[in-house]
């Protein structure tokens, strides 16, 4: 599952969308007591958060949230917004996989996404939605 935390409504569905057409599993929240609940049940992928609430005082909460295995942290900010504006602190700075400016680089996140769950796939860290196998030809009599 990929979750993603923002306040922009067009922006989270567009990415939402974008996601989902790639074959994720897609949550958006909008708070970070949402994100808490939502990682809670599911522990995301990939944790995709809004710069602003990064460098916000919740950032420490969500830079100790809990990714599966091989997950990663993924901060954004707006197309035109200042980034020096919201400088993260150095505990989220060092987790972060990428720093993205949405949606000019909404197809870099889609490619880290699908990467992010390659992965984890190759490293047995997610299963494989493989058939199950067939059975073996019963010997003649």
């Amino acid at each position: 599952m990929i979750l993603v935390l923002g306040t922009d409504d067009a922006l989270l569905e567009g990415l939402a969308q974008a996601l989902s057409a790639s074959g994720q599993s897609v949550a958006v929240a909008k708070s970070i007591d949402e994100v808490e609940e939502l990682a809670a049940r599911t522990a995301p992928l990939l944790l995709v958060a809004d710069r602003a609430r990064l460098a916000s005082a919740g950032g420490a909460r969500l830079a100790r949230l809990a990714v599966a295995a091989g997950g990663a942290l993924v901060a954004y900010r707006s197309s035109g917004e200042e980034g020096q504006a919201f400088a993260l602190p150095a505990e989220v700075a060092r987790i972060a996989l990428a720093d993205l400016e949405l949606p000019l680089e909404r197809n870099r996140l889609v490619a880290l996404a699908v990467y992010a769950a390659a992965r984890a796939r190759e490293v047995g860290r997610v299963s494989r939605q493989t058939p199950p196998p067939e059975s073996p030809p019963e010997p003649a009599t």
